[in-house]
């Protein structure tokens, strides 16, 4: 990780500039830490980068060493492979042109990890450990129903130091079913300092010197600054930074990001943590090569967390799932079944195009904050218990399953709207899609922070999005539903999809005395049914800083031609006015076999965003940003669609036809939907120019010419 931040001012001394040998030197003075004019290993543990600095092989690096290497050209293969990374990710779906400019790594700050491949849902054993003042415990010594808080620290490490105010604050903000635990791994830390820092802690807090790195091991520790936070069952439910107003050349006034208190307090409720996992800047731990990892998998041990992260969500009781997968027997009489999908990459429900391995880490930095996918490790335990005996495990080791709220996931809501009567759902061929208008009768406005849909019968209902209707506004159906889409949607149930909830400060508006009008898409299943659909919401406990709303990116003249299996489509949308985008929702039809987002800068530069190169209509979901991306106004999204109109598409109803926009299943449609805030504009408050990002190309057209002088001949024709 040091290394890393080595690699400008290597690269820029590699180019030749006096600057770059300036920047490699002041680089070289912030590495060698006892300010004894050379780097040992452990200043910089990067082994590559280190092994070509070191020309003489002594096992120290000089500064005059060190340009020497740099300057005779010993990193030039690492600067092209890392070169090459960079290019080939920054081009990735860009159509021609140079590919836009990567940041380079001087400052550093927490990265989004794939959860599973951080140690999320893993169990950790009963492990001993002996604090400072000599007491012996382990965890079994602990209070079944306590959450417990690994906290990596170290009294030589900068960023740790910085940091351990920040964990004393949280340790006595939170209460008594926490225990914390911090975790020294650095063997020549002073045990005098180790005492004044462990001061700062009331005395049920454990500090720990850990100088062999075995507890370190256990919990998977990787940095000085990293946290890993165990539920009661001993499951990880969150490995990561404490926050983000710390990091490598970077410091903030206050933090923009609180992971770990988000956690904990997710973790309270019973939930998953909004994120579970990231990268911890600080000084890196070689704890992390020797992880203690189960010798045999069972399925109390490490098979039910799995299922219960990427699986429980939607295969219970109450969930839209077609049979549970919450119990031993459950799993293994779907077994067969299980590793078909897994094999097939069509379960866990995710089809982002899957982020590149960091080379240097050999961590996956995924963009998505509600990443579905199984890591390599996950899903090699998985197959390999189903394809094997199966074992229980000790019921010791089991884990406590998740509860829902009278089948709530987003918990007890404060508001239920539900539809007045019954909608008669026939057994038989297609229905036109159902408007329902549900009055909300509500006094005053509302900020609603969580929305969760509920059909009344899962079985018939394909999807279902929620537009907020004004108090006048009546109509059951709208005049323009390509309109209606460019607009956005409230709320929604699609298939992996039906809760929206927003971080403390986000919220969507739902205005005094409004009309929520359902557009239902029923799909008869054989029998005859009823459905009476319902909505969720929790407020919001005061207004928020931003409102979240919706744009739909529609192009409404697609014509598919007939036969054929890879048609292309596109439609843009130019903005108005800066906004931050915060995640994105695709929906095609059944024709739709893959699709693309991408960013055109104001100056030209092209970017993807998000790229799925196979679309599956049964399972359209959200993909929600990590770090909100800021655009300015003069900014393009493009939204572009391929469709398999061919015979060979089995989900194809007729490929003898042309295909064109429409409601139904065997018509298409050509929506990129993109969630999004507008910084600097007061939650409730107008913005300038919404009418033009919801029109359309033609609706633009008219109103321009609806705007034109009359020009006049001169004998006063048009």
């Amino acid at each position: 990780m040091f290394g890393g931040l080595l690699v400008v001012a290597c690269c820029a001394a590699l180019a030749g500039r006096a600057s770059g040998q300036q920047a490699l030197g002041r680089r070289f003075d912030q590495l060698d830490r006892n300010g004894d004019g050379q780097l040992t290993p452990e200043e910089l543990p990067a082994t590559a980068i280190f092994e070509r600095l070191d020309l003489d092989g002594n096992g120290l690096i000089t500064k005059p060493e060190a340009v020497e290497a740099v300057r005779t050209g010993a990193l030039r293969d690492l600067r092209a492979r890392a070169g090459s990374q960079t290019r080939k990710s920054a081009a990735a779906g860009s159509e021609g042109g140079e590919p836009a400019p990567v940041e380079p790594p001087v400052r550093q700050g927490p990265k989004p990890v794939r959860p599973g491949d951080h140690g999320i849902g893993r169990r950790v054993g009963d492990v001993a450990y002996t604090d400072i003042t000599g007491e012996k415990r382990s965890l079994s010594t602990i209070a079944a129903d306590r959450i417990v808080v690994f906290a990596m620290t170290s009294t030589s490490c900068p960023l740790s130091r910085r940091y351990l105010p920040r964990l004393a604050e949280l340790a006595a903000s939170f209460g008594d079913d926490i225990v914390w635990i911090l975790v020294n791994p650095v063997a020549t830390d002073e045990p005098a300092e180790m005492r004044i820092a462990a001061a700062n802690f009331g005395g049920e807090t454990a500090y720990v010197h850990d100088p062999d790195g075995r507890l370190t091991a256990a919990i998977g520790g990787v940095t000085t600054t990293d946290v890993v936070v165990l539920r009661a069952d001993r499951t990880i439910a969150y490995h990561g930074a404490i926050d983000d107003q710390y990091g490598f050349g970077y410091s903030r006034d206050t933090p923009r990001r609180r992971f770990l208190a988000d956690a904990l307090a997710a973790i309270r409720r019973g939930e998953q943590p909004p994120v579970a996992a990231t990268e911890a800047p600080g000084c890196v731990l070689d704890a992390q090569a020797a992880p203690v990892a189960p010798t045999d998998v069972t399925y109390h041990g490490r098979v039910s967390r799995i299922v219960e992260r990427h699986c429980v969500e939607c295969h219970r009781d109450g969930g839209v799932g077609p049979f549970p997968l919450d119990t031993y027997e459950h799993l293994v009489a779907h077994a067969a079944m299980v590793r078909q999908v897994i094999d097939r990459g069509i379960m866990p429900p995710w089809f982002a195009a899957p982020p590149e391995t960091d080379a240097e880490t050999g961590r996956v930095h995924t963009p998505w904050a509600n990443d579905r996918s199984l890591a390599a490790a996950e899903k090699q335990d998985l197959l390999g218990w189903l394809a094997g005996g199966r074992p229980l495990g000790d019921p010791a080791d089991a884990l406590q399953p998740r509860t829902y709220p009278d089948g709530w996931q987003i918990g007890t809501p404060d508001a239920i709207f539900e539809f007045a009567e019954p909608v008669p759902v026939k057994a038989t061929g297609v229905m036109p899609y159902q408007n329902v208008i549900v009055e909300t009768r509500l006094p005053e406005d509302r900020w609603v922070q969580a929305i969760e849909v509920q059909p009344g019968d899962r079985d018939v209902v394909h999807h279902a999005l929620i537009h907020v209707a004004g108090t006048e506004d009546r109509a059951a159906a709208p005049r323009d539903a390509a309109a209606e889409e460019r607009g956005g949607f409230w709320g929604e149930y699609v298939p992996g999809q039906n809760t929206l909830v927003y971080p403390v400060g986000f919220a969507k508006k739902l205005p005094r005395g409004a009309r929520l009008r359902f557009q239902m898409h029923y799909t008869p299943n054989g029998t005859a049914t009823t459905d009476r659909t319902r909505v969720g919401v929790i407020y919001a406990r005061e207004p928020p800083r931003h409102e979240v709303r919706v744009a739909g990116i529609v192009n409404a003249r697609i014509s598919i031609p007939p036969g054929v299996g890879d048609h292309r489509e596109g439609a843009s949308l130019r903005l108005p006015f800066d906004a931050t985008i915060m995640g994105f929702l695709p929906h095609l039809h059944v024709r739709g076999k893959a699709c693309r987002y991408e960013l055109i800068r104001g100056d030209g530069g092209r970017s993807t965003l998000l790229d799925i190169p196979r679309y599956d209509f049964n399972w359209q979901l959200l993909y929600r940003l990590h770090e909100p991306l800021p655009l300015r106004a003069g900014d393009t999204l493009v939204f572009t669609a391929w469709y398999d109109n061919s015979p060979d598409n089995p989900a194809n109803p007729d490929p003898t036809q042309t295909v064109r926009w429409g409601p139904q299943t065997f018509d298409e449609m050509h929506l990129g939907y993109v969630e999004y805030y507008v910084p600097g504009v007061a939650a409730g408050g107008p913005l300038p120019g919404l009418e033009r990002l919801r029109a359309g190309p033609g609706e633009r057209r008219q109103r321009q010419r609806q705007r034109a002088p009359r020009r006049t001949s001169p004998n006063g024709g048009l």
